[in-house]
């Protein structure tokens, strides 16, 4: 069901506004809409809000984010950070700023030096590692190279499938250096060659001039191993990683010393500003006076009082709460607050996704919720079917926990199979006809009628229009009590007017046709023929009154909706004699293997379209034959200004 909305306006000092909001987000209950827009002709408009009013927490949560990403992880103590987060949000707004940028000013210097020169250090000793296995690659090399004095050395990195490009890197060498040059390669590892090249340095700039110009991956040997065997060059090298090793250590020793001092605090901090800065977004909807705020939304009813107890609790009477008086037109524009039961929640879902009810519709969730999972189950009807559908729903509610959507559909799926099952022992089904087979079930007799569905066809096909009436008339009837509400607002009386005709109009044009209908097939007796025409002449000036010529068409469209209800028997007679058909194929096969496989697949195609067909043409049955004869939607959703992420800092 829909909750009842009442607009409401905060007011108060414009020096307060940081901490109502704290309150007010704490609470999660005020959809908050736009304060500078005059409520009505003649209002004064107030100025908007600004977030630079509230000063650079944005920029102090980024920086303490910053911080938290560049320290070492610690295991934490979670009741810490928690009582830390309660102190941090009993400060003012002033003094949490101040606070935060204290510990800013404190860590932010010292720990960008110490990060940047790991982060230095750690390259360092990947460009050695890389140094060290490309020269141990070309180390059997060596003796084919010149000596070094007055020459360079530069390593290429070339793809093998680009191995053709050396041969042209030597031409061109040849070229530039006037063959004063040597170029030796080898496999580097499976993916790469390593070209060493040794030229003269007056050629130096040209060399490397055209190595950048085509884009070929250059590795410069430092200066301090040109020149030198390499025998020293790893000398070098792994004295060079060592020290690097070893100041990489110092650093990560530093760094866990601040985190283990300030991790708690900082992640505390990381949480409320975080809120804080979700607060900010709202600031561009508040509107302002020299020395007011005024903050402007919806609230449920029921949250009214609580609210602004909640308010009056921290600031007295500086902060005033005032509930609007609107017209039906104004409250029509209010949000849409679902608050139903948990078992209705997956039906309010698929209506969300269809569309949002308004605020001042009749919810269909709570129906769909008791007729779709019915359809469905006197649709599949089976107990096996019924079972293997709740375990595959209930799988993959555990392997998506994380998928919303996901969840409510299988909810919606183990709903329906509970009324397969129900209804399966009902026609006495298991697997088709298997379980009358084995003499575990057998159909039962209800109502002087035997419900096998392979026989009892006609009665099915009765049960499927019967409830599509009482489906449909329930629809006709909410239509009227949302008429009748309409009435209400003055601007829409003479449309609510017609409605309400139209709509009985219709119901009564129904019920003579039936009567009529039930007395010519002599289901009823014959004399009751002229009680139905009269129904009929009195409805049809109540459905021109309503709907006008076409509301006469309409009639057609209702009949055709109520025979639409016979999918349902149709449905489920399909599934029976495809399970009944699955079980004697595989009863006739003389490999007995054989006919258990076939019969499988023909069980697992029948399975699956059970669970989607079903579903789908009783979802249709609600949103076409029923929805349409009272739902319009197209509400907005009730978004209340609270806290989303659950306040986890990273």
């Amino acid at each position: 069901m829909l909750q009842k909305m009442v607009k409401i306006q905060v007011l108060g000092p414009k020096k307060d506004l940081p901490n109502v909001l704290d309150v007010l987000y704490a609470k999660g209950t005020v959809h908050i809409e736009d304060a500078s827009v005059p409520m009505a002709p003649g209002e004064i408009s107030l100025k908007r809000m600004t977030a630079e009013q509230v000063g650079d927490i944005t920029v102090a949560h980024s920086k303490i984010g910053g911080i938290l990403l560049t320290l070492p992880k610690i295991k934490t103590d979670e009741k810490a950070i928690v009582n830390f987060y309660t102190s941090l949000k009993s400060m003012g707004h002033d003094s949490l700023l101040t606070r935060a940028n204290t510990v800013i000013s404190e860590l932010e210097v010292a720990t960008k030096t110490y990060a940047k020169e790991k982060s230095d250090l750690e390259l360092a000793l990947i460009n050695l590692g890389r140094y060290e296995k490309i020269i141990e690659k070309i180390r059997p090399l060596e003796t084919s190279m010149p000596k070094l004095e007055g020459f360079e050395v530069t390593v290429l990195l070339i793809q093998k499938e680009f191995k053709d490009v050396i041969d042209i890197i030597r031409n061109t060498l040849a070229e530039i250096t006037k063959r004063q040059f040597e170029l030796l390669s080898a496999d580097l590892d499976e993916a790469t060659i390593a070209a060493v090249t040794i030229f003269n340095k007056r050629y130096s700039e040209q060399v490397h001039s055209y190595f950048f110009d085509q884009n070929v991956n250059e590795v410069r040997l430092p200066p301090e191993y040109l020149g030198k065997p390499f025998n020293e060059i790893f000398t070098l090298i792994e004295e060079k990683k060592a020290a690097s090793t070893r100041e990489i250590s110092r650093l990560n020793a530093e760094l866990e010393k601040i985190s283990s001092s300030w991790y708690t605090e900082l992640s505390a901090l990381h949480r409320i500003l975080g809120e804080r800065t979700e607060e900010l977004g709202i600031f561009s909807k508040i509107g302002q006076t020299e020395y007011t705020f005024v903050l402007a939304g919806w609230i449920p009813k029921k949250s009214l009082n609580e609210t602004r107890d909640a308010l009056k609790d921290t600031f007295g009477g500086r902060v005033i709460v005032n509930e609007l008086i609107l017209t039906p037109e104004e409250m029509a524009e209010a949000p849409t607050f679902y608050d139903n039961p948990r078992f209705v929640k997956p039906f309010e879902f698929l209506m969300r996704v269809v569309s949002p009810a308004k605020s001042t519709e009749f919810d269909p969730s709570p129906v769909m919720a008791i007729f779709l999972p019915l359809f469905f189950g006197i649709m599949v009807g089976d107990i096996g079917y019924g079972l293997i559908i709740i375990a595959f729903a209930l799988i993959m509610k555990w392997k998506f926990s994380d998928r919303d959507w996901l969840q409510h559909l299988m909810n919606v799926l183990i709903m329906g199979a509970i009324w397969s099952v129900i209804f399966g022992w009902l026609y006495g089904e298991f697997l088709g006809d298997l379980g009358e087979h084995m003499g575990w079930i057998e159909p039962k007799t209800f109502l002087g009628i035997t419900w096998n569905r392979m026989e009892a066809i006609v009665p099915f096909l009765i049960l499927s229009i019967a409830i599509g009436v009482f489906h449909v008339f329930l629809g006709l009837i909410i239509g009227i009590v949302n008429a009748w509400t309409e009435m209400s607002c003055k601007r829409h009386v003479d449309k609510a007017k017609k409605h309400i005709c139209e709509k009985s109009g219709m119901m009564i044009v129904i019920t003579g046709l039936l009567i009529v209908l039930g007395g010519v097939m002599m289901a009823l007796p014959t004399l009751i023929i002229s009680i139905g025409a009269v129904l009929i002449i009195i409805a049809l000036p109540l459905i021109l009154y309503g709907g006008g010529a076409f509301g006469t068409f309409e009639i057609m469209s209702t009949v055709t909706n109520i025979l639409s209800y016979s999918r349902i028997m149709a449905i489920g007679m399909a599934s029976v004699i495809l399970a009944v058909v699955a079980n004697k194929l595989g009863g006739m096969m003389e490999v007995a293997l054989v006919g258990i496989i076939i019969a499988v697949l023909l069980h697992t195609l029948n399975l699956i379209l059970a669970m989607f067909s079903p579903f789908l043409h009783s979802l249709r049955l609600h949103l076409v034959e029923f929805d349409s004869k009272f739902y319009e939607g197209g509400g907005k959703m009730y978004k209340p200004f609270k806290k989303e992420n659950g306040g986890k800092s990273i």
